[in-house]
């Protein structure tokens, strides 16, 4: 276990106030509600001629298995196509596109600074950013979304990302004044004046940046006394101890903590809470459906970048190869393949609507 009191980005070195009657006003809402199915009859690819050539695909590993499977089918309409695939890792990926050395960039997280001014800063545009699928429910390294734990024994039933956001924030201006006690997040009785405690991934890995993005936007001021942070760890026997199971087994032994990790390390010491994006809006637990139609506030997504020129289109072979991604075909190969999630026809849609 990793406590940091002094943290590596800019951090607050002392504790925020409270305020009861703030926070209270943002209550947990009580009833967690199944997100409906999506909508899966995506659009049956339609071949379009493209040019013989070679395809340079750059980016996360763990997409290895869904690109080839693409590829083999995308095949099947235009054999005259090949492939050129470095698939070494995320961080690759964005500088594989502004050196010219790959037509297709796949990112398993969102761009951060580094990828995003390297581009900027070598052709002095931003590259055309599509998503690519949805983020895994509960296998590591697939971009699974983020799940918010408490001790089983613990009688809260959901919270708002509000809430949430009180409880890793600070209370600064525009976000909600800080939760330390579990009475600030609506519970009563011998509960009321637990302190909070958090376990959660470390704030620099790909997992613990959209956390603090999602609830904080660029901000990186939180109470930091309070947070305890993991990174995976390698064991002397080569073995690793996933960050998100580190965190399920703090959480297991102190029964008043909060925890964010993921559905996969779920176990009979602890229980996921269903997530309002607002107090107006019901609270929906993470499943499948809920991050495919993105119901699920912590959902996540990965993405493709491609070297879009101002005013100029998208490479007729990139185009056509996205496409086919797009398409009920392409969409179909890839929970089997890989174990991400494709994504709803709405959002499919859309992204071939970027491509044209």
């Amino acid at each position: 276990m990793k406590f940091r009191s002094q943290p590596k980005l800019i951090r607050i070195a002392s504790l925020c106030a409270l305020s009861l009657a703030a926070i209270n006003s943002c209550a947990p809402v009580v009833q967690a509600q199944t997100a409906p199915e999506p909508q899966t009859q995506l659009r049956a690819f339609d071949p379009q001629p493209a040019p013989a050539g070679i395809l340079r695909i750059w980016g996360d590993t763990y997409m290895s298995s869904v690109v080839l499977a693409w590829e083999d089918h995308f095949r099947r309409y235009h054999p005259e196509v090949r492939f050129e695939n470095r698939l070494m890792g995320t961080d690759t990926a964005m500088p594989g596109l502004y050196t010219g050395k790959a037509d297709i960039a796949l990112l398993g997280r969102e761009s951060n600074t580094t990828d995003n001014d390297g581009f900027l800063h070598t052709l002095q545009y931003r590259p055309l950013q599509l998503h690519l699928m949805t983020g895994s429910l509960d296998i590591s390294g697939k971009s699974y979304a983020p799940v918010v734990f408490v001790h089983k024994d613990n009688p809260i039933d959901s919270l708002t990302l509000q809430q949430l956001d009180a409880v890793l924030g600070c209370g600064q201006t525009g976000q909600p004044v800080s939760a330390r006690t579990w009475g600030d997040l609506g519970l009563t009785g011998a509960w009321k004046d637990k302190p909070l405690q958090v376990y959660t991934f470390d704030a620099e890995t790909g997992t613990g940046l959209f956390l603090l993005h999602k609830l904080n936007g660029e901000s990186r001021k939180m109470n930091w006394p309070i947070i305890h942070e993991y990174r995976d760890i390698r064991r002397p026997d080569g073995s690793t101890y996933d960050s998100g199971q580190q965190i399920i087994d703090a959480l297991g032994g102190d029964p008043s903590g909060l925890a964010v990790s993921g559905m996969q390390y779920e176990d009979d010491r602890v229980k996921p809470l269903p997530l309002a994006a607002t107090r107006n809006q019901p609270s929906v637990q993470a499943t499948r459906q809920s991050l495919i139609d993105r119901s699920y506030p912590l959902a996540r997504m990965t993405y493709a970048f491609v070297n879009q020129p101002p005013d100029q289109p998208v490479p007729p072979l990139v185009k056509e190869f996205l496409r086919f991604a797009y398409s009920e075909e392409g969409q179909r190969l890839i929970e089997p393949s890989s174990g991400f999630l494709p994504l709803a026809r709405q959002d499919a849609d859309a992204q071939i609507l970027l491509l044209h």
